[in-house]
């Protein structure tokens, strides 16, 4: 299954990137540059995800609307997009 949110990053005060889920309580992730940022939050999302999938009751947040979202100048947002596989009888 591929499931998209959106992440936002921002530059912090000692010029590395912080990204954080606006839907994805305390999913937040960080990197020295923005691309680095961008693929640290995708390892973030997937475990997040994965993580409350395989939960009894697992249900995922809504979606924002980036354009619903208070962000600061200079804020980027991109979706983040995590492909899930599930296999039946498969244990770890």
């Amino acid at each position: 299954m591929k499931f998209i949110y959106p992440a936002v990053i921002r530059k912090n005060d000692m010029g590395t990137y912080d990204a954080f889920f606006p839907d994805l309580e305390c999913c937040q992730a960080s990197g020295d540059t923005l691309e680095e940022a961008v693929d640290k939050a995708n390892e973030a999302a997937y475990d997040w995800l994965y993580v409350e999938l395989m939960e009894d009751e697992g249900v995922l947040p809504a979606v924002s609307d980036p354009e619903d979202m208070e962000l600061m100048e200079g804020d980027v947002v991109r979706n983040i997009a995590v492909n899930i596989r599930f296999t039946e009888g498969w244990d770890e």
